[in-house]
Order: C-alpha cells, then sequence, then structure tokens
C-alpha cells in the first residue's frame, strides 16, 4: 500500500520508509549513533526531494536521540554546564544553518549541495574510520595494545582564554573550543539533517580530552536541542519537513533500535567500527556515482531567446 507525502508530493510505499526507519535504527542501537548521516542518503535514492529528505531527518535523529538522552541524565552521565555551552553554540550553527539552507534553494542548488557535502564528510570520516579500525584489528592479532592519546596529556586547545571549569568531567578549559565545534556541527545539521555525534564524539574526547564516559550524555543533550530547533525552523520557515515521512520513519527506527543493541552486544569496538566505516563509505561512493553519471533523462532550461 501507497502513502502519500503531503510535502514531499509523491507516493510511497509504506513497508520501504518503515524498512529505512529500521535499518537506521539498528545502527543506531549497533553503533551508538543518530544515523541522521545515513538516512539522508537513504531518502534521496528513494526519490525525496532533498529538502525535504533532510528536513524530515532532523525529526526522526532527534525523536531517536531523547530515548537515549533519558538514560544518560537517570546514570548522571552527562556534564550538564559543557553541554549547555554546546547547545549555545549549536543553536546558533543551526540559525546560519537553515539561512544558509534557504539561499541554497533559492539558487536552485540545493540538490547538489547536500550530496558534495555528503560525500566529502562520508568519504572523510569513513576512511578515518577503515583506517583506525583496520589498525587496532592488526594490533589486537599481533598481542599489542593499541595506540592513543594519555589521559594526562594536554595540548594547544587548553591554553586559550575564557576559561571555566567543569566539575564532572574534571577539566578546567576555554569555553571557545566547545562552542566552535558545535556551531559547525549545528550548520551541518540544518543544511544535511546529521545530528553530528558521529564528529563530536572523538573531538570531545581526543581534543578537548573530555572522559569517555561522559561524551555521549553530554553530546546527545547538545544533538537533542539542535535537531529538535533545526526541525522546528525548517518546518516554519522552509515548509519542508513531512510530518507523515516523519512518523513512518520514527516508528521503524523504534523498532531497529532494539535490534540493534541486543546485536551489538556481540561484537568487539573494533569490528562495529570497521562495518560502519564500510557502510558509510559504500553511500558515499554511491553518492558520488550520481553526481558524475549521466543521466538517463537530459534537459536543459533555456532562459532569452525563445
Amino acid at each position: 500500500m501507497e502513502l502519500y507525502l503531503p510535502i514531499a508530493q509523491m507516493s510511497v510505499h509504506w513497508l520501504i520508509i518503515l524498512g529505512m526507519g529500521a535499518a537506521v535504527g539498528l545502527i543506531t542501537g549497533l553503533f551508538g549513533i543518530g544515523g541522521g548521516f545515513i538516512l539522508a542518503p537513504l531518502l534521496l535514492f528513494s526519490g525525496i526531494p532533498p529538502a525535504v529528505a533532510v528536513s524530515t531527518t532532523t525529526s526522526q535523529v532527534a525523536a531517536a536521540t531523547f530515548s537515549g538522552l533519558v538514560t544518560h541524565w537517570k546514570n548522571k552521565t552527562l556534564d550538564l554546564p559543557m553541554a549547555a555551552i554546546m547547545t549555545a553554540g549549536g543553536l546558533a550553527g543551526t540559525v546560519a544553518g537553515v539561512y544558509i539552507f534557504r539561499i541554497l534553494r533559492e539558487l536552485g542548488q540545493m540538490e547538489f549541495s547536500i550530496s558534495i557535502s555528503y560525500v566529502a564528510l562520508l568519504g572523510a570520516v569513513g576512511g578515518l574510520m577503515l583506517a583506525e579500525s583496520l589498525r587496532t584489528m592488526r594490533e589486537a592479532r599481533a598481542g599489542r595494545p593499541s595506540g592513543g592519546r594519555k589521559p594526562g596529556q594536554h595540548n594547544w586547545i587548553h591554553g586559550l582564554p575564557l576559561k571555566m571549569r567543569f566539575r564532572r568531567s574534571r577539566l578546567y578549559i576555554s569555553v571557545i573550543p566547545p562552542l566552535v565545534l558545535s556551531f559547525i556541527v549545528g550548520i551541518l545539521s540544518a543544511i544535511m539533517g546529521v545530528g553530528g555525534g558521529f564528529i563530536l564524539v572523538p573531538l570531545m574526547i581526543y581534543l578537548i580530552k573530555m572522559p569517555a564516559s561522559i561524551v555521549p550524555g553530554t553530546t546527545l543533550f547538545q544533538v537533542l536541542f539542535v535537531t529538535a530547533s533545526a526541525t522546528i525552523m525548517h518546518a516554519v520557515d522552509n515548509y519542508t519537513v513531512d510530518v507523515v515521512l516523519a512518523l513512518l520513519l520514527i516508528a521503524g527506527g523504534v523498532i531497529g533500535v532494539q535490534i540493534g543493541v541486543r546485536i551489538g552486544t556481540r561484537l568487539r569496538g573494533e569490528q562495529m567500527r570497521f562495518l560502519l566505516a564500510l557502510l558509510t563509505l559504500g553511500i558515499a561512493i554511491r553518492l558520488l556515482y550520481d553526481l558524475v553519471v549521466t543521466p538517463e533523462d537530459l534537459f536543459s532550461l533555456r532562459v532569452g531567446d525563445m
């Protein structure tokens, strides 16, 4: 049975969309990430208009993030002052991103901009994850401990001004790095429909030196408010959030998360990162192929001499 999507102005088979939501939910439960950077390309492959795909994806990410944040809040595994600063930067970035989003739509460059951004982002992230997971697996087979930064090490980030003490994270650092990082993620969230957790988590651990146990909850707090605000602003400003599509994706995601969590407990960390890297690179390659291949239907619009 097909359902009509009023904002996308097209009909889709509800089982396909539900399956996409379940697949992304499975990835969320398996890898502990929002999955927006995978869901938006999948919607594009299905023919959903880019503006609707990005805007609706943020609503699904917000819904998936909320359940995870509740658990971290109960377990007290988030740094609320750090989360508040990151949320402020993320909201500012979201406002800027929605504005850029509107300009790109008016220029008619929305589809190309989203596709090329995903190719660059997914290619870089997938390549780094693949290299790191392969290195870790080689070291594990050789019986050597995996390399990494020591918790006590400091870098230039810790010498910046406007320092603040974060007791839960046991840090005394400048507020500038988390503000800048969250601002950039806010822009990405508005333009690409990503939560940004897969970018923020490693940066907060390796660059800002937050304890790994505190980072996920703190990041989810920021991602929730950023994606929720992006959804509202897209709905009010750009009219590109399709509620019917969002409900199907969220329903599928709830099912997929439960399956992913159970599978994830049976895999080692480097194995999960390897699988995620292959998936990420596969999507990037497919998007790149769509950008360079000659379309089946060629047409042009000419303005001027009639």
